[in-house]
């Protein structure tokens, strides 16, 4: 799926503001044949359970309702007319005027709908739209909805942030000509000093097979530096800039379909990068060097927008990456907003890029004991439809981010039951599933405290191995020493069974800002930076550790807990974004590291 620009023959409007909104237990059953009898408004995008001060309304589960007006440009007379949202939180139900025009599962990645012959140019409809921020276990991040004995649904989630719901990203009405490009798929490789690019267009539509596809590359200067013909073929760079980490560089391939005249009857750009990502042995390497990951697990999370995308908070996040050296983060638990990757595409931040399949361990309700009150992949659990479910998440992933040269691996699930029988039946099948939809990345998934380098069944059939462990917090609080010990044999067994490259994708402590200790005391400042240098230390003696995700950027809301106070403190950042201790201490560590393991040293072959 194309990401939505404007081109010589594609218009765009948005349609982000200020939008009609109700629950469904305060209108009617049809709500959308009619102006949405509320006065309450919404913007877009936003999460809209902080903003208003009604209790029913944050904690509503169920059906929330969205309604605008919105005209057709009257110049898009004879075009195809889309209306694209960039996500809705989880499940969505479109309707122009009286007619349901689009319905979708899984609230972080795109759809559209094709309003042609629905809507006229130079009219006006009411588009309204059904928001479902249920989770069961027939969704992804799954769920369970009970209901009370006041008859109300009441939400339970097994994954620690909050289930922000609404339309929380971008939406917006697009033109195309009848005859159009459906999709572009890039991908590149490396000879000598030429960049080596293929390419395959899709086109769709009437007409299609009397379109004439052309292709040409262009450089930052605007200078056509390759061109071919055709819907799928390669072409050669000669001399060519690649993308590096810390050091973007784009090209845009200006894809054209071009009738018997002679004339564009469509064009578009699709940005792309030529890089190389590969594993060799316990080196993870980008453009044929080893790369060592600096970074962090983030969230889309920020005080009264929820999820909602925000372009201040996206630059100041990335100036604040900068700030401390880090060349990298993991879309912890969910496909982030387009305008991420975009944003880490042009400013050379590499991504791995996760799915939404957090919670699918049941584990976590036995606390520490790790033990499921039933396996996690019995059929009446994770084991049936959900997999099938993870499936379609992953195909929206892939097919929106392809393209994205920041984007570096895949991360099937974040700390999955991989310890359990039927772990392996579940994520071999989407294993083989995402290397048939992308051969060209490596893959990877977060594994849980629970997975051990002995019990863990499906590592073998990953690239990389990346760990999230708490040592220092949750086991052994207070006692780093102890910690260190655990967490040094923890790591080195996982690198001595697979033999394949390791990460930290999760290792943090909670932090209040403006607690200070002389002493290793939990939640102090000083607590924070020391529990990371103890891991840092770990890390730097095991030659094959290629990267360290902390957990958190910044803090995130969570939901109520008597061990949560206002959410998730791990971050090095507070929510607002102001830096505690430790932000200081990993910019001491990653600043001028430029992609080398920390100490100089390269990992091991």
């Amino acid at each position: 799926m194309l990401s939505p620009r404007t081109s010589p023959t594609r218009d765009l409007v948005g349609l982000d503001g200020l939008w009609r909104f109700a629950l469904d237990t305060r209108v009617g059953a049809t709500p959308w044949t009619t102006r949405l009898d509320s006065r309450l408004e919404a913007p877009v995008p936003a999460s809209y359970n902080d903003l208003f001060v009604d209790p029913e309304i944050r904690d509503h589960v169920g059906i929330v309702w969205y309604q605008r007006d919105v005209r057709i440009p009257r110049g898009w007379a004879g075009e195809r007319v889309v209306l694209r949202f960039g996500s809705v939180t989880h499940a969505a139900r479109v309707y122009a005027d009286d007619r349901l025009v689009a319905e979708h599962s899984g609230g972080y990645t795109p759809f559209e709908a094709d309003l042609t012959g629905i809507v006229a140019p130079g009219a006006e409809f009411r588009l309204t739209v059904g928001v479902d921020n249920r989770l069961t276990n027939e969704t992804v991040p799954p769920g369970t909805v009970t209901t009370g004995p006041d008859g109300r649904e009441r939400q339970s989630y097994l994954h620690d942030f909050y289930n922000y719901a609404g339309i929380a990203r971008p939406v917006r009405l697009c033109s195309t000509p009848k005859t159009f490009v459906e999709d572009v798929t890039v991908t590149t490789g490396r000879d000598g000093a030429a960049g080596i690019v293929e390419y395959r267009v899709s086109v769709a539509g009437e007409a299609i097979e009397r379109a004439d596809v052309q292709v040409r590359a262009v450089d930052e200067t605007g200078v056509t530096v390759a061109e071919a013909h055709g819907p799928e073929g390669a072409f050669r760079i000669e001399d060519v800039t690649l993308w590096q980490p810390g050091a973007a560089y784009l090209y845009d391939l200006v894809v054209e379909l071009v009738a018997d005249d002679g004339r564009p009857t469509d064009s578009c750009t699709q940005p792309f990068g030529v890089r190389t990502v590969e594993v060799r042995g316990t080196q993870f390497l980008i453009n044929g060097e080893p790369f060592y990951f600096t970074g962090f697990g983030k969230h889309e999370d920020t005080s009264v927008r929820g999820k909602g995308h925000d372009d201040a908070y996206l630059v100041h996040d990335f100036q604040l990456m900068e700030w401390t050296g880090a060349n990298s983060f993991r879309t912890s638990h969910y496909p982030y907003a387009e305008e991420v990757l975009d944003f880490a595409d042009r400013h050379g931040i590499v991504v791995i890029d996760e799915t939404a399949a957090v919670g699918l361990n049941l584990g976590v309700q036995g606390g520490l004991t790790g033990i499921p009150p039933t396996p996690t992949f019995a059929p009446e659990n994770f084991g049936g439809v959900t997999r099938d479910v993870h499936a379609q998440h992953l195909r929206e992933l892939i097919e929106r981010d392809k393209n994205h040269p920041s984007v570096v691996m895949w991360c099937l699930a974040n700390e999955p039951a991989s310890n359990e029988e039927g772990a392996r039946e579940y994520f071999e099948p989407l294993v083989e599933l995402t290397r048939k939809l992308d051969p060209t990345r490596p893959l990877t998934y977060a594994a849980v405290m629970f997975a051990t380098p002995q019990n863990d069944k499906i590592g073998d059939l990953f690239d990389v191995l990346s760990i999230n462990r708490y040592y220092g917090w949750y086991l052994f609080t207070g006692d780093l020493a102890t910690a260190e010990q655990y967490l040094e044999k923890d790591l080195r067994g996982w690198a001595e069974r697979f033999g394949k490259p390791v990460m930290m994708s999760e290792y943090g402590a909670d932090t209040q800002p403006g607690v200070h200790s002389v002493w290793d005391a939990p939640w102090s400042e000083e607590y924070q930076s020391d529990f990371l240098a103890m891991y840092h230390r770990v890390f730097d003696r095991i030659p094959e550790f290629v990267g360290e995700h902390v957990w958190n950027f910044a803090d995130f809301q969570t939901s109520a807990g008597i061990h949560r106070v206002d959410g998730n403190k791990k971050g090095v950042f507070t929510r607002d974004r102001k830096p505690k201790s430790a932000a200081f201490s990993l910019r001491r560590r990653w600043r001028g590291l430029d992609g080398h393991k920390p100490g100089g040293q390269d990992t091991a072959n």
